[in-house]
């Protein structure tokens, strides 16, 4: 039996644009299911808001997201999680890399480090918080 695990990322409002976004970065499709269709939420501020989203890539990547509702408690924290992103090829990881460092804060340029042929860490624009690399070994 495979397992596959995704991550799964919470947003207040921001869901549906952070999926498009995803999806332009790392050439995925975006599915996405609104709390009017999953909840019957009738409220209009919040009835389009995302209550299942993913995205996914012919290469692999997959990443699911939610919008929180005002009346749950939400605090995303400083670094909560990684989106860990890995891959053999450090032409790919690198194009990844460039598009996810747009209007993001850079924590660990994308380098060679003792550990990886290529590693990096960047808190992109909607404060997630995503690790690229090429380890040393085989993936």
């Amino acid at each position: 039996m495979a397992v596959k695990t995704v991550a799964h990322v919470n947003f207040r409002g921001q869901a549906r644009e952070a999926l498009s976004f995803y999806a332009s970065v790392f050439v995925g499709d975006v599915a996405i299911v609104t709390h009017a269709q999953a909840y019957g939420t009738t409220d209009e501020a919040e009835a389009n808001l995302v209550s299942w989203g993913q995205v996914v890539s012919t290469d692999g990547f997959a990443l699911m997201a939610y919008d929180v509702p005002a009346a749950m408690p939400f605090d995303a924290g400083e670094i909560p999680f990684f989106v860990s992103v890995r891959g053999a090829d450090a032409d790919e990881i690198s194009a990844y890399w460039k598009k996810l460092t747009e209007g993001a804060t850079i924590i660990q340029p994308l380098a060679q480090s003792g550990w990886a042929k290529l590693y990096g860490m960047v808190k992109d624009k909607f404060g997630v918080t995503w690790v690229l690399d090429v380890p040393a070994y085989p993936a």
